[in-house]
């Protein structure tokens, strides 16, 4: 719980100055009155709520009756809402896999490149045989 002016208690489970040092690491903030820190706190708090609910929900939570990390990341990637977690909050995939895929890019982008020189090679020598003829 966190005690601000006007001796009233206002419970915030979020350490208000973590959320102070957040706040103060944007250029644009100099002051930060306790009244926005409070609401940014609760706001703050409120989201990762939601978040974890609908994750629940819409997740294997209520199978396993526990959320996973992979229920919030199918959430950041399919709902809408959560989209803009989508980076922060990415698949879990295993090393091998994912060296896998990037042994499948590196072949596919050489590939593509070799397509692309060919091409234009092909279109010099039509170039060329155009010359020839005239």
């Amino acid at each position: 719980a966190a005690r601000l002016s006007g001796g009233e208690n206002r419970l915030v489970s979020l350490p208000l100055s973590r959320i102070r040092v957040i706040m103060k690491s944007s250029p644009e903030v100099s002051s930060i009155n306790q009244d926005a820190l409070f609401l940014t706190a609760k706001a703050t708090e409120l989201f990762v709520q939601y978040l974890a609910t609908y994750s629940y929900k819409h997740g294997r939570g209520k199978e396993k009756n526990a959320l996973t990390y992979g229920d919030l990341s199918h959430t950041a990637e399919e709902c809408e809402t959560f989209q803009f977690l989508a980076d922060i909050l990415p698949k879990k995939i295993l090393a091998s896999k994912y060296l896998k895929m990037l042994e499948k890019e590196k072949r596919d982008g050489e590939v593509g490149e070799d397509d692309e020189e060919d091409e234009e090679e092909g279109d010099e020598d039509a170039t060329v045989g155009e010359d020839v003829g005239s």
